[in-house]
């Protein structure tokens, strides 16, 4: 499947799900409710718009377990897809550079980006594996008042060297004093409440071109830059719930920016691909401030061995 096709396949199903006022990354859990980041054979968990393929997947089949591999590494497992099973395709994205001759016939290197398709199954489509996969899923953190049930979220948070200012009744992330702003937790309808929107701004923190130096050329309040970066604090902080063990909380702002991201995502089929790539960017450099960043392998490993 060429690549262009590869992007609008995904971009119509997400368009499809905004259309009907349904976030396709608010919905980041298996088949037994528990919340799960979707994550490679070795462990290491996968990146961009394939944790939403495989999360929209996973709520659609019902599946309850985090793992996926390909055929090929199922029978290196001693294991077997079970027959009659359909796969779920995902992407590898990577860039190749070529040499083309410019105006003056002098031969330069081109950098090109590319996506290639490959299929994986998830472990409870697949026979005798090790019991190393079949370990039960993790349970919710509880969604009550009790904030000490809460110490290693909130500490995961406490360890970025984001500037937090609680009080006032707005949240948002302030690029001209490089300050987070948050109500005090307490005016939260839940703990739920307060991590998903703390979340939500802490990946606006990371845009600073300090840390990861993102811009999409915002111009004004609404602007197809101001849509690009909100959707990536949303797909960030849905990215960081799901990593940290909670199910995001639905905002009730989020009908007008639907319309926003869908004048992006139908003016641009990469945009979806583009925004959950930055965010998975957003989680891995937060990660690190705790110490348990993963050396996050190449999804070429993956292709390699499908």
């Amino acid at each position: 499947m060429k690549s262009q096709d590869i992007c609008e396949k995904i971009t119509t199903a997400v368009i499809a799900e905004l259309e009907k006022g349904v976030l396709p990354w608010n919905k980041p859990w298996a088949g037994n409710g528990v919340q799960v980041m979707p994550r490679r054979h070795n462990g290491l968990r996968y990146r961009g718009i394939n944790i939403i393929i495989l999360w929209g997947k996973a709520e659609e089949a019902g599946y309850r377990s985090p793992f996926w591999m390909t055929f090929k590494q199922a029978l290196e497992y001693g294991a077997n897809v079970r027959k009659g099973e359909k796969g779920t395709q995902i992407v590898y994205m990577n860039r190749v550079t070529k040499s083309e001759p410019n105006e003056a016939g002098e031969d330069i290197e081109r950098s090109f980006g590319f996506l290639k398709s490959y299929t994986v199954f998830n472990v409870d489509q697949i026979e005798n594996l090790p019991a190393q996969f079949l370990a039960p899923c993790p349970a919710l953190v509880p969604d009550d008042k009790d904030w000490s049930a809460y110490a290693v979220v909130g500490g995961w948070f406490d360890a970025i060297p984001a500037e937090v200012r609680h009080g006032g009744d707005r949240a948002c992330f302030i690029p001209s004093l490089d300050r987070i702003e948050m109500p005090d937790r307490e005016g939260f309808f839940t703990p739920q409440h307060y991590f998903s929107v703390r979340a939500h701004e802490t990946i606006h923190w990371t845009k600073m071109e300090s840390r990861l130096n993102r811009d999409f050329g915002r111009v004004r309040w609404g602007d197809e830059g101001y849509a690009m970066e909100e959707l990536v604090a949303e797909l960030g902080a849905a990215f960081t719930m799901a990593e940290l063990g909670m199910v995001p909380a639905i905002r009730e702002d989020h009908a007008p920016y639907i319309s926003h991201w869908l004048r992006v995502l139908k003016n641009d089929s990469k945009a979806i691909l583009t925004a959950a790539a930055k965010a998975s960017d957003a989680l891995e450099y937060l990660s690190k401030f705790r110490g348990i960043s993963e050396a996050e392998a190449e999804e070429s490993a993956c292709a390699e061995a499908a």
